[in-house]
């Protein structure tokens, strides 16, 4: 295994553990903090939150065949111990049932559960109880009750059918995808960018949602009507775009600026450069050594502190290290597990260029030490 590969394997497992261990011996709610803003009472969603964020990030790699096989060994214990927490995650039955229906908040959450299966379908589907199944149906189907805000949450909705739809579930809503769809058509502001309802937003909802969602969508549904396929090309250009401005964002350092909304969210920010790892779908001028080496780079500098986890392991509020004040009113412990999207890679083979070929400057490093600088490509 790759030094790189093997320093993000570690990293990520040591995120999961905690978690998956608690929860698969449905201790979670009894042993899971709720680090939150004063008054702000998130027990009810966070458990949720950090489950479904954690095995988001880690759904390609539980899917995919190691061809280490020490690594093979590891995904497989993973993979049975994360079936697991599945099973206790949406068994009524459970000590660690978590909540689907009651409040806006787990609508996100069902969704990023749901854009899991999409990512590890075999894994985390097809080879399930049928009991657990059942269940993890009636928990996306639950979410139906509440409408979701005029914003990036139209893409949870939308998601939540699109996997329904995948499923084999016949009653999927089409509607609720083409609302969302159309809505983020409006929503482009150009050179890659939509904004987050009427107002543009400078953070990073681009790429914690909007772009990830938009891609999985139409892709795993765009094929059922012609208005939706025919959008499919323009939205991958726009996600190509956008990954270059979020390439560029790295600092020669590996850190990224501090703006905007959930910055409690950490190297999450790079879901979408992430993603577009993933689907081997990087501008063309970016080299994959260049991309892993500025990714590694900000997970090393964002972990460079001794106080991003408590003395049990679970993670706590803060950009770099510990930073309560960082917390919106809707920031909560388990909030904090979609800094494992940024994991999405090791869903790829070790045989990857990604992870074979040699480290690269990436562009800040080479504009800041005079080696070159890549001229800006803007859509527009």
């Amino acid at each position: 295994m790759t030094d790189d590969r093997s320093y993000w394997l570690q990293t990520m497992l040591a995120i999961a553990d905690p978690l998956l261990f608690a929860l698969e011996n449905e201790q979670l709610k009894t042993q899971m903090p709720v680090e939150q803003q004063k008054n702000t009472n998130r027990e009810a969603f966070s458990h949720l939150e950090a489950f479904a964020r954690l095995v988001n990030g880690m759904a390609p790699w539980l899917e995919t065949y190691a061809e280490n096989e020490a690594e093979e060994k590891y995904r497989r214990e993973y993979v049975q111990r994360v079936r697991t927490c599945m099973d206790h995650a949406t068994n009524p039955e459970s000590k660690d049932y978590m909540n689907f229906s009651e409040g806006d908040q787990p609508i996100v959450d069902t969704a990023f559960l749901a854009q899991a299966i999409l990512r590890a379908p075999q894994t985390l589907w097809y080879e399930l109880e049928d009991n657990v199944k059942k269940n993890v149906i009636n928990a996306l189907k639950a979410t139906r009750s509440r409408k979701p805000y005029f914003s990036n949450w139209l893409l949870f909705s939308a998601i939540i059918e699109t996997a329904l739809y995948k499923l084999g579930e016949e009653d999927w809503d089409p509607m609720r995808i083409d609302y969302a769809v159309n809505q983020f058509e409006q929503w482009y502001v150009g050179d890659g960018l939509y904004s987050d309802g009427k107002s543009f937003h400078a953070d990073y909802y681009n790429s914690y949602v909007i772009h990830p969602m938009l891609l999985d969508i139409i892709e795993a549904s765009g094929h059922t009507y012609s208005d939706w396929s025919d959008k499919s090309e323009k939205i991958r250009k726009r996600a190509v775009q956008y990954a270059r401005i979020q390439e560029r964002m790295i600092s020669p350092e590996g850190t990224f600026p501090p703006i905007g909304r959930s910055l409690a969210y950490r190297f999450g920010a790079f879901h979408h450069l992430a993603n577009q790892v993933l689907r081997h779908e990087l501008p063309s001028e970016l080299a994959a050594g260049q991309v892993r080496a500025a990714l590694t780079a900000v997970i090393k500098r964002t972990l460079s502190s001794n106080a991003v986890f408590d003395n049990s392991g679970w993670l706590k509020i803060g950009f770099t290290g510990h930073q309560p004040e960082v917390g919106e009113g809707y920031i909560s412990t388990g909030s904090l597990y979609l800094c494992a999207f940024i994991f999405l890679p090791l869903g790829l083979k070790e045989s990857d260029p990604f992870w074979k070929e040699d480290e690269k400057q990436w562009t800040s490093k080479k504009a800041w030490s005079q080696d070159g600088f890549p001229v800006y490509r803007s859509m527009e």
